[in-house]
């Protein structure tokens, strides 16, 4: 890591290793280091692996560790798709990208910026009873290092440059957007997999996330996924 990227990467580094309450004002962006594309175990080997792990540790994840998870996630992996926007790991019904990922901290919750590769904050404060989860247990997973909130923005439908069949129609988006959101949360469950992490597809408070989140109208909470070190014992 040369002087520049350390440099870029410092307030990521305090963010995530240490976490402490702010206000939404004093919060700052996080600049995740690039991700890498090299690293785990193969596709295959991660599909034999692929399991849902509940009871996770309140262990934190490197920088690098969430840049790659959130890059896994739904991250851009070529500069134009077919139709010209910025192609992403998972797919989306004429590529409308109709999901944002908004990633529960300890500190608050962020919004994940894939053309940038970074995180936005949106809500200051420990988010995570909010955002659900609890381990067989009933509190090994309540303190998870990381939560991915999905939210599906049903505006990008009409923005979409290609048109599918029923684009426009309430039910058909209903499909679309929970196609969408599943093929993330494969993703993500494939990279933790491949990592050796744990990952837990849930439901979340959605009323209390929306309106924590200050969604619009044609905003839905739809489900999380909770992310992190399996928990020993």
């Amino acid at each position: 890591m040369d002087r520049r990227t350390f440099v870029k990467t410092v307030p990521a580094l305090a963010m995530i290793a240490g976490a402490t309450s702010a206000r939404a004002d004093e919060l700052q962006p996080i600049a995740l280091p690039k991700p890498e594309k090299d690293g785990g175990k193969s596709v295959l080997a991660a599909l034999w692996e692929r399991r849902t792990i509940r009871e996770i540790s309140e262990r934190r994840l490197s920088p690098q560790v969430l840049s790659n998870l959130l890059w896994a996630a739904f991250g851009v992996n070529r500069e134009a798709g077919p139709t010209g926007l910025p192609g992403r790991t998972a797919a989306s019904a004429s590529n409308s990208q109709e999901i944002d990922l908004y990633v529960a901290l300890p500190e608050g919750i962020f919004l994940y910026e894939a053309a940038a590769h970074r995180l936005v904050p949106v809500v200051a404060g420990d988010p995570r009873a909010k955002v659900g989860g609890r381990g067989r247990r009933g509190s090994a997973a309540a303190k998870p290092p990381v939560s991915l909130v999905f939210v599906a923005d049903l505006a990008r439908y009409a923005k979409a440059r290609f048109q599918e069949p029923g684009l426009k129609d309430a039910e058909v988006q209903k499909s679309y957007y929970y196609v969408a959101t599943g093929l993330i949360a494969g993703n993500v469950y494939l990279f933790a997999a491949s990592m050796g992490l744990a990952a837990w597809f849930h439901n979340c408070d959605k009323p209390e996330l929306a309106a924590a989140l200050k969604l619009r109208p044609e905003q839905r909470v739809l489900f999380a996924q909770t992310v992190g070190y399996p928990a020993k014992g």
